[in-house]
């Protein structure tokens, strides 16, 4: 599943076309692979980086204004750093990545470096971390002192060689097909939207698909690193940046100076990625839950019920509702599915959510229109929205080995639905292509501490419903000496960017001291939101 974005940025998620805002499970590898037939290519592809990042040192970036229509104010410059499109054959074709900074705002004395940034997906963009400077974002402003903040388009993301799957304006066409099937046909229905969204990628894309891997952005990284003259990188990383974090540390801990992943993918190979996706719709359906039981505890607010099973029941008729008449013509359960499903994912959308949802209920039907159905009149959004589900489809279903058993898919989404009705179908959808797959599938990274590997700083909340909390405590045995700072009974996806002083100092100590505590740290939930 991948990030869920503003309404103009929603990601339409599922194969099937569901319209969900995915969680950003991304990105399996094709590095350290044991057996010795696969031992030429990734000594290749280790060398191809090499001369990748010396040209990119020797070429730098030619920093320059950002084109107008980027939305990245002055003083915020905007370059190109050039890439292998294989790294096996790093002479070959070459493509193009976006990358963006501000100056640290202290002193020269001060500064530390850059601090590149990811914020998840895949095919999540980078290049807003720099407007934190702009917009002047209390929290970071401590850091900023000292670090340029630079952010990225990784591989056939927005401005980085960008890929597609489908037509943007056909892509966020609504209503789509209610996920959750009642049917064996309504199954093979959504399986044919599967098999033909994969072969859409082919069509559209095919010559970037066998190289849209995790292990690749991480080499991406290195010679971004290389290029912004940096000797060894700092990093922050979010969602799916914690893997792509967890793999660059695996693939160059020696380059490596200090870095931060906030809410943890599950690095293990087992997981990445049809487990990991698994997981996720048991995790969303307990955030699902916090979420209800916080609507009812505020029912003088919204009026939606004084118990999680009646703000469940207000649920299940709004979505019955939408399934027999589209609510709008557009709004069906796929659309009430994505944008409800932002709820469980942050902290930030309890109010929104629940605040549509209430006019609804009281008879304001345009509301839940203007926030859950697509604008077919933003085409840049929607080029935007499209291009994002064809990267967190391109790097899940190549960084890993899926399931092609349909009887599989079947067998173990049907058994969670039973449960976890919230998400399950629509997530299964979403990565049904994978089944299908037109591209080589690689065998995840094994994610592991070698030498140079510095201490990691790990952030992560107990009820984290994208990434769950288990995946925080798999990379912090994996990594040794790294810290795990854990933000207990609070489930807000991407803890670094709240207001909790606990994380926020220790966050701060790191980045500008490398200093960690002497043992893991549980922190208090950062505050509730107040209706």
């Amino acid at each position: 599943m991948r990030e869920a974005r503003p309404k103009s940025r929603l990601l339409a998620l599922g194969s099937a076309g569901v319209l969900v805002t995915a969680t950003l499970i991304a990105g399996a590898v094709s590095a350290p692979v044991a057996g010795a037939a696969s031992r030429p290519a990734q000594d290749r592809e280790a060398k191809g980086a090499e001369i990748a990042a010396a040209r990119a040192a020797k070429a730098g970036v030619k920093w320059q204004d950002c084109p107008a229509d980027w939305g990245l104010e002055k003083p915020i410059q905007c370059g190109w750093v050039s890439v292998p499109l294989d790294y096996a054959h790093p002479y070959g074709k070459q493509i193009k990545l976006a990358v963006d900074r501000i100056g640290n705002t202290g002193t020269k004395k001060e500064r530390q470096g850059a601090l590149v940034y990811n914020p998840g997906g895949p095919g999540g963009s980078g290049l807003r971390f720099p407007r934190r400077v702009t917009t002047k974002n209390a929290i970071w402003a401590n850091v900023a002192k000292a670090y340029d903040f630079v952010g990225f388009d990784p591989r056939g993301v927005g401005h980085s060689t960008p890929i597609s799957c489908v037509d943007p304006q056909e892509f966020v066409k609504a209503p789509k097909l209610d996920p959750v099937p009642d049917s064996e046909a309504d199954k093979t229905a959504q399986r044919k939207l599967a098999r033909a969204y994969a072969e859409g990628c082919a069509k559209r894309s095919g010559a970037m698909l066998p190289h849209m891997t995790t292990p690749n952005t991480a080499r991406d990284l290195d010679v971004i690193r290389a290029a912004l003259g940096e000797k060894k990188l700092n990093y922050l990383g979010v969602s799916y940046g914690t893997y792509l974090g967890a793999v660059y540390g695996t693939l160059f801990p020696g380059h490596l100076r200090r870095m931060v992943v906030d809410s943890v993918v599950d690095p293990s190979r087992e997981k990445i990625w049809y487990q990991a996706n698994l997981d996720q719709d048991v995790a969303f359906e307990g955030r699902w839950k916090d979420w209800q039981d916080w609507v009812a505890a505020n029912d003088a607010a919204f009026h939606l019920g004084t118990t999680r099973a009646a703000v469940q029941a207000k649920w299940l008729q709004l979505r019955a509702t939408a399934k027999k008449h589209p609510i709008g013509g557009v709004v069906g359960p796929a659309e009430l599915t994505s944008f409800f499903q932002s709820a469980p994912y942050y902290d930030s959308s309890w109010v929104p959510v629940a605040t549509v949802f209430s006019k609804y209920v009281a008879g304001d039907t345009q509301a839940l229109v203007d926030a859950a159905a697509p604008d077919l009149s933003d085409t840049a959004g929607n080029i935007a929205s499209e291009n994002g589900n064809a990267v967190y489809t391109a790097v899940e279903c190549a960084d890993a080995k899926w399931p092609t058993s349909w009887q599989k898919w079947n067998r173990d989404n049907t058994r969670l639905h039973r449960d976890h009705p919230f998400l399950t179908w629509s997530n299964a959808w979403m990565n049904l292509p994978c089944a299908t797959w037109p591209a080589k599938q690689h065998t995840p990274v094994d994610v592991k501490t070698h030498k140079g590997l510095p201490k990691v700083l790990i952030v992560q909340s107990t009820r984290d419903a994208a990434t769950p909390y288990g995946g925080a405590v798999e990379l912090h045995k994996r990594f040794k000496g790294s810290r795990l700072i854990t933000e207990k009974n609070a489930g807000s996806h991407g803890v670094t960017g709240l207001v909790n002083p606990c994380v926020n100092q220790r966050v701060d100590a790191y980045l500008l001291k490398g200093a960690l505590d002497g043992k893991d740290v549980t922190c208090a939930p950062h505050a509730t939101p107040k209706p």
